[in-house]
């Protein structure tokens, strides 16, 4: 299983770093893409669990966890006119 996933989840992973920072009207979408392949990774070490994968799997949800987290406190919220 863990050359099955190997390349759609480091593609992911650059992928998605680079698209992260030079696509900024992009970036909702994106980190939605980018959970919907730590899912697919998570199914993947559910129906054959390895060391290697499971690495893999963390440092992608910890750079998900960091986009997710730069967005929410650099996005500006838009104001409520009254």
């Amino acid at each position: 299983m863990m050359s099955a996933l190997i390349l759609p989840l480091l593609f992911a992973m650059l992928g998605g770093g680079w698209a992260y920072l030079y696509r900024p009207e992009r970036r909702h979408t994106l980190l939605l893409t980018l959970i919907l392949f730590h899912l697919l990774g998570a199914w993947g070490y559910r129906q054959q669990p390895s060391p290697e994968l499971l690495m893999l799997l963390g440092l992608l949800a910890l750079s998900i966890f960091a986009m997710l987290l730069h967005t929410l406190l650099h996005t500006s919220k838009p104001e409520l006119s009254r």
